[in-house]
C-alpha cells in the first residue's frame, strides 16, 4: 500500500503491524520537515495507534488540555530513510 503512493514523493513513511492490523503512513513534508512528523504516532503506553493525514488547527489548545491530562503522543517507529 505504500508503494502505490511512491508517485507522490514522499519523503518519510512508517509501519505499525500488531496481529491482524496494520497501519501504513507516507508523507511530504511541507510545514513540519522535522522527524516529529513521523507516523504512525502511539499514546505512551501504546493503547492506542493512530496515522493521520490532516490539519488540526486547534493543536495548540488540544495539546495543552491533553498534557493536562498526562496525554502524550510520540511515534512509534524510527524512520526507515
Amino acid at each position: 500500500m505504500l508503494v502505490a503512493m511512491n508517485h507522490r514523493g514522499p519523503d518519510d513513511e512508517g509501519i505499525y503491524i500488531n496481529d491482524n492490523i496494520g497501519l501504513g503512513f507516507v508523507r511530504l513534508s511541507i510545514i513540519d520537515l522535522t522527524s516529529a512528523g513521523h507516523q504512525p504516532i502511539s499514546s505512551t503506553d501504546k493503547g492506542i495507534v493512530v496515522v493521520f493525514n490532516g490539519e488540526i488547527f486547534n493543536y495548540i489548545e488540544s495539546r495543552d488540555e491533553l498534557k493536562l491530562k498526562a496525554i502524550s503522543f510520540k511515534p512509534t517507529l524510527t524512520p526507515r530513510f
